[in-house]
């Protein structure tokens, strides 16, 4: 074996986990601790729920990766991924992926609560069998559906704290799930003829690039209320009412730029970055503006 194999293989075993979408998807859990916890913070619960649930994430994705290894071969996107490019084997990629899986789980079962244990093995399940293996190559649904389990980190991070599912819950749940259609759709835009050559059937490429935009309006639309419902059931402050709404409207009016829009490229690609700047910004405002105990005592 040549001496200088580890630096490769660590980079793809940590490419595998898909980091960028697990930084996202922390920050959002992160948040949903915050509010759940009203800054009476447990740092250590707090440090086991972040780990259990990059590592439930971490195996999700590498599972996906797996599974999508001989589409990955037709993508110019994911060509030179691992898998593809055969620097990995598949059942090493398995074992790594369902390694990752258990310790995560264990960590949230054991050192979090079961209700997070459970809540990370529903949007494993929800990633893994019903988008990957199912949806993502049957129907226009695999967007929305999958969104499942792409909003469990806020509400895993919400649970570690509060360990109960209330009405913070189900809104940190709405926003992460309203939010995804939108953000995924606009990437999913810019690369419709890549997703047309490897045969997936989402949403641009079934029913075109028309349509997809009216998709996204009400998703996108649906976010200002679930801010809003946030802030008058006493989980965030004002200042989180007032830059949800901003933002919201923001993401909104330039949502339906995209009908009327000449240059569907360049407006696809502004789109997709105010979706991560609407993520990042709600959920630090959230943290930020997360009322005390002592403000919601009579």
């Amino acid at each position: 074996m040549h001496h200088n194999w580890r630096p490769a293989v660590l980079k793809d075993l940590y490419l595998l986990t898909k980091p960028r979408i697990i930084r996202l998807n922390l920050i959002a859990a992160f948040g949903g601790f915050w509010v759940g916890s009203k800054w009476d913070v447990d740092w250590l619960l707090l440090l086991w729920m972040l780990v259990g649930s990059a590592l439930t994430m971490a195996s999700s994705c590498v599972i996906n990766n797996y599974w999508d290894r001989e589409l990955d071969l037709k993508m110019a996107r994911t060509q030179d991924r691992a898998l593809p490019s055969g620097r990995l084997t598949p059942a090493f990629v398995l074992i790594y992926g369902i390694m990752l899986g258990i310790i995560g789980e264990v960590v949230l079962f054991v050192l979090v609560n079961p209700l997070c244990g459970w809540l990370g093995l529903l949007g494993m399940f929800v990633y893994i069998v019903i988008y990957t293996m199912w949806l993502k190559r049957s129907s226009t649904w695999s967007t929305s559906i999958g969104g499942i389990s792409g909003a469990m980190p806020p509400v895993i991070g919400y649970c570690a704290a509060s360990n109960t599912v209330d009405a913070g819950a189900w809104l940190l749940f709405a926003l992460l799930f309203l939010w995804q259609p939108a953000h995924f759709w606009s990437l999913a835009i810019r690369r419709v003829e890549e997703y047309r050559a490897a045969g997936f059937p989402l949403l641009p490429v079934v029913k075109g690039i028309p349509r997809t935009k009216l998709q996204m309006i009400p998703y996108v639309l649906l976010l200002l209320p679930a801010g809003i419902l946030m802030h008058y059931y006493g989980y965030v402050g004002q200042i989180y009412l007032i830059v949800s709404v901003l933002a919201g409207a923001v993401w909104m009016w330039h949502t339906l730029l995209g009908i009327t829009a000449k240059d569907t490229e360049r407006w696809a690609k502004t789109n997709f970055l105010i979706s991560v700047n609407y993520l990042m910004l709600t959920f630090i405002i959230m943290v930020a503006d997360t009322p005390g105990a002592a403000v919601l005592q009579p």
